[in-house]
């Protein structure tokens, strides 16, 4: 028996199939009652102007499908349904009564969710509208590689306690892998760098879109391009709001950052969350001054909005997260973005 078969035998496995197992396998860490809100915080949780910006968005993918008779919305990974549900509050009635909610989710339904919202294990099929992935490719497992003394990148075997040791080299058994890694992470022969093998997630998010019959698909994330990967890697973990060691038992989060770039289709566009988010009518800009004397309570009121706005559009911040916007058979809708080049 070799050195892998080895470590494999006594429980250690690569960081994918580890990953899996810890975050939705029967007692995974996004099976808890609390979901994934009741560990970290995302652009949905931090302000119901996030929803409405997305709201605003379906609206305009609608005008740009000319108003179908059934408009979808396709939450991936849609946690307790916060977005979903938001978003469908949010709409005018008059597309509100066009609207249809789908919740993507591996975890059960909870209970008292909006009876409108249908909730699936995978996309449903060939449906018209927009789909929205907010912070799910991050949690779509992957494996890790590192170079070893010797110049070669390997896989990193992790186990039940979050120890890690080298496998075998990168792509022995999936050459797709390797080719991966060429393209999108080459890695030089420096002992200790670390790459993220990104290709389940590119296939994820084509699996997605190839299931939209018409309309508009868009991932957002906290992601990286090529020509400024992290040598390091980005895996990690979260429990209760804090970051911590990833280990592979159930007890948190485990996260990489996404490489949104190798992700894209043809036509598709990569732009910051602050772009977007800007270009559907969020800003942090402050209230007029003068509006403290006229009107206190709308002065305190659009304040508030301004800080909230400020948070989700802040450079080091969720400014920060990338949006890949997929147009499927429509021009892309998003104001102010130009059409990709052919």
């Amino acid at each position: 028996m070799g050195a892998v078969e080895r470590e494999v035998a006594g429980g250690a496995r690569g960081w994918r199939r580890a990953t899996e197992e810890a975050l939705y396998g029967p007692s995974g860490f996004y099976r808890g009652p609390e979901g994934p809100a009741g560990h970290f915080r995302t652009s949905v949780h931090a302000s119901p102007l996030f929803a409405g910006a997305v709201a605003r968005l379906l609206q305009l993918v609608d005008e740009a499908l000319a108003h179908p008779a059934e408009l979808a919305f396709v939450d991936m990974g849609a946690g307790r349904g916060e977005l979903v549900t938001a978003v469908l509050r949010t709409l005018p009635a008059d597309v509100a009564s066009r609207a249809r909610g789908y919740a993507v989710e591996r975890a059960a339904r909870p209970a008292g969710l909006d009876h409108r919202i249908e909730w699936l294990p995978q996309p449903p099929p060939g449906v018209t509208g927009l789909l929205f992935a907010n912070e799910w490719l991050d949690n779509v497992p992957l494996d890790v590689v590192e170079v070893d003394a010797h110049g070669v990148p390997r896989l990193v075997l992790v186990g039940a306690d979050g120890s890690e040791s080298l496998g075998e080299p990168a792509g022995k058994a999936e050459r797709a892998d390797a080719e991966w890694l060429e393209r999108w992470w080459p890695l030089t022969d420096t002992e200790g760098l670390r790459a993220e093998i990104g290709r389940p997630r590119d296939v994820a998010w084509a699996s997605a879109v190839a299931g939209l019959g018409r309309g508009l698909a868009v991932a957002v994330d906290y992601g990286h391009g090529l020509e400024a990967r992290p040598p390091f890697g980005t895996l990690t973990g979260f429990r209760e709001g804090r970051e911590t060691a990833p280990v592979p038992d159930g007890s948190c989060d485990i996260t990489a950052h996404v490489a949104l770039d190798a992700c894209a289709l043809p036509g598709g566009r990569l732009l910051s969350q602050r772009e977007a988010l800007r270009a559907l009518g969020v800003s942090g800009e402050r209230p007029p001054p003068a509006l403290a004397s006229t009107d206190p309570t709308a002065y305190v009121r659009a304040l508030a909005g301004a800080g909230e706005a400020a948070e989700l559009t802040a450079r080091g911040g969720l400014g920060d997260f990338g949006w890949l916007v997929q147009p499927v058979g429509i021009p892309d809708p998003l104001p102010g973005v130009q059409q990709p080049s052919a």
